[in-house]
């Protein structure tokens, strides 16, 4: 090798080392930069969730005397009321989601099939009772579902029955009182991601010879899933920790973890009690969603391995 091609060698290896050295110097100002735009939500976020959160986990770690404890926690294996409360918290936020997907998934699908204007107006009917007060919407259905309501009137006047159904301060009461309340919570972002499936592939599907049960099957179902599972997160998740509702509707007879927490809280004034209680229900529902998103990410794994 001669003399002149080992310098253009050597300079070539300088260039190369000083415009590596450039391209991390710049991702550096862009990664500053993109932290300082970063930084009030960061902040919002650290002030509003984790300075709470943090605050509600020290509260729990002492007991009434203010002594550093783990009692509070201990209750949750020595009294089985918690564990019955615990177990009906999430039976009630379960059995909602339940009914506002069979409910919701219908709904969404008709409002996505319809006309944009058509579609638009029966969307103000589902945004509705947004306008009106939870505690509003549940005295109604109280009303409604009660042993002398307006359901129970009408069909003893009918002749179908001959004694008033159990429809309020039980369990069914509950369900039927936060499903209304919720449904509006899966519809919407479930019709949002049904509007964005191309109607091109289902045409292909149909075109291919499939039916249109196997079209909705096959190709409008797995397309739909995103939304399906958005609302199904929000719905539990406000399920778990719902108050007005249970506590009129179920009459005393259903007690829920929100319930439990205000009874520490307030008529006991035991915080590390009522602390302890948000932490277990937190961090139980963060690992009830971590296995939701694993299931739901291997279930369209496994649908679009197929195709």
């Amino acid at each position: 090798m001669s003399v002149g091609s080992a310098s253009l060698d050597h300079a070539g290896r300088s260039d190369g080392v000083l415009n590596a050295d450039a391209l991390r110097a710049d991702a550096r100002r862009q990664a500053l930069g993109l932290l300082a735009l970063l930084s009030p939500g960061l902040f919002v976020v650290f002030a509003l969730i984790i300075v709470p959160i943090g605050w509600l986990f020290w509260l729990s770690l002492f007991d009434e005397t203010g002594e550093l404890s783990l009692v509070n926690y201990a209750r949750f294996f020595e009294q089985a009321s918690y564990i019955k409360t615990f177990a009906t918290t999430f039976k009630v936020a379960f059995v909602v989601t339940g009914a506002c997907v069979l409910f919701g998934y219908p709904l969404a699908y008709m409002l996505s099939q319809l006309p944009r204007r058509a579609a638009s107006i029966c969307l103000i009917f589902v945004i509705l009772p947004f306008w009106t007060s939870v505690l509003v919407r549940t005295y109604a259905w109280l009303v409604i579902l009660q042993r002398k309501g307006l359901i129970n009137n009408w069909l003893i006047d009918l002749g179908i029955i001959g004694q008033p159904l159990p429809l309020a301060n039980n369990f069914a009461g509950v369900v039927i009182g936060m499903t209304h309340i919720m449904l509006p919570f899966l519809v919407l972002p479930l019709y949002a991601s049904m509007k964005t499936i191309d109607v091109d592939c289902l045409c292909a599907g149909m075109n291919l010879g499939a039916s249109p049960a196997a079209t909705f099957r096959q190709i409008f179902f797995p397309l739909s899933l995103p939304g399906l599972a958005s609302g199904v997160v929000i719905v539990f998740v406000l399920g778990l920790g719902f108050f007005v509702t249970p506590a009129l509707m179920g009459g005393g007879k259903v007690i829920m973890w929100a319930m439990r927490m205000e009874q520490a809280t307030s008529l006991y004034s035991n915080w590390g009690a009522g602390a302890a209680l948000g932490v277990v229900l937190l961090a139980v529902t963060l690992a009830l969603l971590s296995l939701f998103q694993r299931l739901l990410g291997a279930r369209a794994t496994g649908v679009w391995s197929r195709r």
